[in-house]
């Protein structure tokens, strides 16, 4: 089994108009991303134990964007650059592979098991940064087909006042949103991450979306 790295298109995190906006919650809640069924991801999950290529590939092409934007949401406001993120991302991808013979389906979601291996790698990275993280500039490999820079800015501008707005959460509230609006899990998954209920996380959602909102109409008003 090779565990090279995974090629896969990636959006930053935070799309135009979303965190930053005062009706965050409707929006985002409204934006997550299309979901294998969870029975098929189940079958998937099995396949790829068995050591399938085909459904390893397609199961790590299923996590692998939520686990992204999660390690993104979590590390770029440390780090200000998403390579660092992304490699903690990749660490995760590695790991599960690793794992993957040795997992037992214990009745709950394998995007659980996942999120539990890309919390402990998160907070490695954020312990590491917190020592001896010095930030660097990339240098483009070509001609950039990229934003130009009224964009650039203007995304940058909404990215720092989202990861402003998540910051001041309490960091269970901030956890559970980053996993369940920007990673997309569901409120089981989520639940089984954090040692929660399904309707206890639906309830923590709603009113850390509040909090959220309200301190977003604060600062705009």
């Amino acid at each position: 089994m090779t565990t090279g790295r995974i090629s896969a298109g990636i959006m930053p995190i935070v799309s135009e108009g979303s965190v930053a906006d005062a009706k965050i919650g409707v929006r985002l809640a409204s934006r997550l991303p299309a979901r294998t069924d969870d029975s098929d991801l189940r079958e998937l999950t099995s396949l790829a134990v068995q050591g399938d290529r085909s459904a390893i590939e397609s199961l790590l092409g299923e996590l692998r964007p939520m686990v992204v934007r999660y390690c993104r949401a979590r590390l770029g406001r440390v780090s200000g650059q998403y390579h660092i993120a992304d490699d903690v991302a990749q660490e995760v991808c590695i790991a599960v592979l690793s794992a993957l013979p040795r997992y037992r389906d214990m009745g709950r979601p394998f995007a659980s098991f996942v999120f539990g291996i890309a919390s402990h790698k998160v907070a490695d990275a954020l312990r590491s940064s917190v020592r001896s993280a010095v930030p660097t500039q990339d240098l483009p490999d070509g001609p950039d087909d990229g934003p130009g820079p009224e964009e650039t800015v203007v995304r940058y501008i909404e990215v720092e006042h989202a990861r402003r707005l998540l910051a001041r959460l309490p960091d269970n509230q901030r956890e559970l949103l980053l996993l369940r609006v920007v990673s997309g899990l569901s409120a089981e998954e989520t639940g089984n991450v954090l040692g929660m209920s399904p309707g206890a996380v639906r309830v923590a959602q709603h009113r850390a979306l509040a909090r959220l909102r309200q301190m977003a109409e604060l600062e705009s008003a």
